[in-house]
């Protein structure tokens, strides 16, 4: 597949795509949530279909609602936004969902992270900001507000107990960091593949060593380390 062919298949997904944004929004302070509601209803392309407290609540919504994206925040009445992704994934849901957090914990957001959280934005970060996330998640990208890309990734990439902690670039050949790279634009085995000249299984190959001589264990935690490292801008990663 050349790059018109990735131009055609994202125009005839664009065709395709719903001409609203249906939002579910996951809050267990009812006043919070009523204004998220509103602030978000301002943006014509943005509808909230459903609201929750919790997380049963939530699962049941966005079964029957089928949302395009899910809001949660991470401290929830009975449970966790964690949970509620970790639950979801379990259950082979693909929805993209956006963690909106005051930071309390960047063990919380690493944890969120690895339970499929797709992208995070802070509750004091501006309104553009949010539906900027909105947009990049259900674009099937990965979204990082402007606040948590320049100060805190590194304590997202590291932290005690793995994730590249203080594991150096050095220890991973020059081939596995072009392909380390090209796992945190998002880019698939195949495409890496024909980018680099190499085989499929030959990329899987490179993959599996740099994660493990990494101690990295999962493709959001590649992409933290590359962050985290220089090995791709925000913006980069962002945009794949």
């Amino acid at each position: 597949m050349n790059e018109v062919d990735d131009h055609l298949i994202y125009a005839e997904a664009q065709r395709r795509a719903p001409r609203h944004m249906n939002v579910m929004l996951v809050e267990d302070h009812l006043l919070l949530r009523q204004g998220l509601k509103a602030l978000l209803e301002t943006d014509p392309g943005i509808r909230v279909v459903g609201e929750a407290g919790t997380v049963p609540d939530a699962l049941a919504g966005i079964e029957q609602l089928r949302p395009s994206v899910v809001i949660t925040d991470i401290a929830l009445a009975d449970q966790s936004g964690i949970d509620l992704i970790a639950d979801l994934r379990k259950l082979k849901s693909t929805v993209p969902v956006l963690v909106l957090t005051v930071l309390h914990s960047i063990q919380r957001l690493r944890d969120a992270m690895q339970a499929g959280a797709d992208g995070f934005v802070l509750k004091d970060s501006p309104h553009a900001e949010l539906v900027e996330g909105l947009h990049a998640v259900c674009a099937g990208k990965r979204y990082f507000c402007e606040a948590l890309s320049k100060g805190i990734l590194s304590g997202l990439a590291g932290g005690k107990g793995g994730d590249g902690e203080r594991a150096p670039v050095h220890l991973i050949t020059r081939r596995e960091r072009e392909v380390l790279t090209r796992i945190a634009l998002g880019q698939s085995n195949k495409r890496a593949a024909r980018d680099l000249g190499l085989s499929v299984k030959t990329i899987e190959k490179h993959r599996s060593n740099l994660m493990r001589k990494l101690n990295l264990h999962n493709t959001a935690a590649v992409t933290m380390f590359a962050l985290r490292h220089g090995l791709v801008k925000r913006e980069d990663a962002q945009a794949s």
